[in-house]
């Protein structure tokens, strides 16, 4: 047990799905875990423990941000030996070739400032996902017949963000899609040597303003957990 996880020791498997919002976190537990139960609840950030196709797989909500996903990656990692962490969420498409429900599986992610950030000072280190998990998620993505997209992403550590001039750059030199959590769960993994990597829904747009339907969600993010939970168990 931790000051943010309330799980008991052996509650939590060593493959962990970390979607931001702990309701999201509730429906990917019941859908597609065998046997889940319920093993944190601490400020509402819920958290499951199940099986899928028989291995033993833990869906835990991180909440929203770099800060609030460090202290549950942190957690997860020193105190329950987490090996496997998989971003599993939602991200807005910065690409014209990138549609609506489209999947970005996350090579790197580039941010302005992250909890690790003190850290490294000067140092511009390259936050990057783990090549096995990339490659076999890459490779269920396709089995699915999903549109997907593969390279850089932005995390941001605001979600108003007002700053046109960055968002041409990113565009300019390729980013796929923005979000909050990634380069942080990137660069624990780095520190801790875990595997981590994101398999990201795009669910609106920042250039076209389209934006995925609440009742196209569940749908379009099934594929997404799918996919996580395929690569984290592909043979190697």
């Amino acid at each position: 047990m931790t000051v943010h996880i309330g799980a008991k020791d052996g509650d939590i498997a060593e493959t962990v799905l970390m979607p931001g919002d702990p309701y999201r976190a509730r429906w990917a537990a019941e859908t597609f875990l065998d046997d889940a139960q319920l093993v944190n609840e601490v400020r509402g950030m819920l958290g499951f423990t199940g099986t899928w196709k028989g291995n033993r797989v833990t869906i835990q909500g991180s909440g929203m941000g770099m800060p609030s996903l460090s202290i549950y990656a942190n957690e997860l990692i020193s105190t329950y030996g987490a090996q496997t962490l998989i971003r599993i969420g939602s991200c807005g498409g910065m690409q014209p070739h990138v549609g609506i429900r489209d999947v970005i599986i996350a090579m790197t992610a580039s941010t302005i400032t992250s909890p690790s950030s003190g850290i490294f000072k000067e140092f511009n280190f390259a936050p990057s996902a783990d090549y096995a998990l990339l490659e076999a998620a890459v490779k269920a993505a396709k089995g699915k017949g999903s549109t997907t997209h593969v390279g850089g992403i932005y995390s941001s550590d605001v979600f108003y963000a007002e700053r046109p001039d960055l968002d041409e750059q990113m565009v300019r030199h390729g980013i796929l899609g923005v979000e909050m959590e990634a380069a942080e769960l990137y660069t624990l993994a780095a520190r801790h040597n875990r595997r981590a990597l994101a398999v990201l829904t795009v669910s609106d747009h920042l250039q076209t303003g389209e934006a995925l339907p609440s009742e196209d969600r569940e749908r379009s993010f099934g594929d997404m957990v799918e996919i996580a939970l395929e690569a984290a168990f592909a043979s190697p």
